[in-house]
């Protein structure tokens, strides 16, 4: 995510940092990287003229320059405004007073409108609410089947339109039947064009008069850059726009949409889509993603991920182990199974700060696929091997190495990595984090 705008802005924080004394020259330095780091993220130009200015007048107030530690003053100023530019802080969904609330979800064809409707209702699902998914793309019979072929597959209830009626009985009969049926919500899709052109304005414009929706939803595919804030701009005139969805943002390595769309429109991010699973739907937090792309990693919202997935009393288990210095081979191989319900295991590292105790965690090289082969390696250890992996010579790396079907090398290359996971683990710094983790 962002890998691309997070490399350069790394670079300038360590040069920030290199600095002992804060002036108007080597400030302006870092502004000039910041500068082409955000131009080349295709991030709006006068943003980033806007952008560069106010850190520029607050980095060279006279109270910084002549702070204990002007450079951290200096990074804070870049964090706290690049949390400003993606939206200050994160906004929860409107809900109406009266059930059902109505989404009305609206966007150009192909940024992922209709896999977000399934998304979206799948997130309502998690948190013990009742959603109806429908289409009211009415000209298109194909996007009946695929909203419903979505429901059916994540267990959500579906709404088939009756289209030979009006837009406006079809609209009764839809908010009728999510009254009469106890549902908590309406998730509609509705039809996409791939640009933006009257017919379609005016149709949308028709539904939302008609719905009157608690929220409408500009979904925009993120890897457009420039193209996704032009069209939300003109379906805010044209419609009118609530919030933003930003989807594929796990793919985007430059992060143009994310930094311009909040100034340009005016509108919040509230739900960022970070992978093709229907629950890789994320809550959108300003802060968090300002942090990560600064390279200080986002650790609340791995331990959230985590508590959604693995079994709280085997992870308090592990803590316990940390704290006293016990990890062994076998808590590694339970370890590997669990966080393959979170996802790959390099997109977890991204999570975690690239400097400080972490800062090594980069260099930690997990290919995903032989993440079944290392649980295969420790299952031909013995028992005493998995508790105490310094006694495993070479004789015994040749037998484990024929026992699991693998090269001696992976033997090798996972007991390194084990023994630089444990290194890192048992660090001080990463111990008060993990009490600060277990405290929340």
């Amino acid at each position: 995510m962002l890998e691309q705008l997070s490399t350069r802005f790394k670079k300038i924080v360590k040069f920030i940092r290199g600095e002992g004394k804060i002036t108007e020259e080597n400030i302006s330095d870092a502004l000039r990287q910041i500068k082409i780091a955000l131009l080349e993220a295709d991030v709006n130009y006068k943003i980033v003229k806007d952008f560069i200015e106010k850190i520029k007048q607050k980095a060279l107030d006279q109270k910084v320059i002549e702070s204990i530690t002007p450079g951290q003053q200096v990074i804070k100023i870049v964090k706290d405004e690049l949390t400003e530019l993606l939206g200050s802080k994160s906004h929860s969904l409107n809900f109406s007073n009266q059930r059902p609330s109505i989404y009305l979800l609206v966007g150009l064809q192909g940024s992922g409108k209709t896999t977000t409707c399934g998304k979206l209702a799948k997130w309502f699902s998690k948190r013990n609410k009742k959603p109806l998914l429908t289409s009211l793309d009415l000209k298109r019979p194909a996007a009946q089947e695929q909203l419903k072929k979505i429901a059916n597959l994540i267990g959500i209830n579906f709404y088939p339109v009756d289209r030979n009626k009006n837009l406006k009985t079809v609209i009764e009969n839809l908010i009728n039947h999510a009254k009469s049926n106890y549902f908590d919500s309406i998730i509609i899709d509705t039809a996409g064009r791939l640009h933006v052109d009257e017919e379609l304005m005016e149709e949308l414009f028709l539904i939302k008069e008609l719905l009157k929706p608690v929220e409408t939803i500009y979904v925009g595919d993120a890897l457009t850059g420039q193209d996704a804030v032009r069209s939300a701009q003109l379906f805010d005139k044209k419609v009118g726009i609530d919030s933003i969805i930003l989807t594929k943002l796990d793919g985007d390595a430059r992060g143009g949409a994310a930094l311009s769309i909040v100034s340009v429109t005016g509108k919040p991010i509230k739900f960022i889509g970070v992978g093709e699973k229907f629950d890789e739907l994320e809550v959108f937090h300003p802060e968090r993603l300002a942090s990560r792309i600064l390279g200080f990693g986002d650790v609340v919202t791995l331990v959230e991920k985590a508590m959604e997935k693995i079994e709280t009393e085997k992870a308090e288990e592990l803590a316990k182990k940390i704290k006293k210095q016990e990890f062994t081979l076998e808590d590694f191989r339970r370890q590997l199974a669990q966080l393959r319900k979170l996802g790959s295991l390099s997109s977890l590292i991204k999570f975690f700060p690239s400097i400080g105790p972490f800062k090594s965690l980069e260099k930690i090289n997990i290919d995903d696929k032989k993440i079944i082969h290392y649980e295969a390696i420790i299952n031909s250890m013995t028992l005493k091997e998995r508790e105490n992996p310094k006694i495993i010579n070479g004789r015994r790396r040749l037998r484990i190495a024929k026992g699991s079907g693998r090269s001696v090398q992976e033997v090798n290359q996972l007991l390194k990595q084990y023994f630089q996971m444990k290194k890192m683990l048992n660090r001080k710094d990463f111990k008060k984090i993990l009490n600060s983790i277990s405290k929340m």
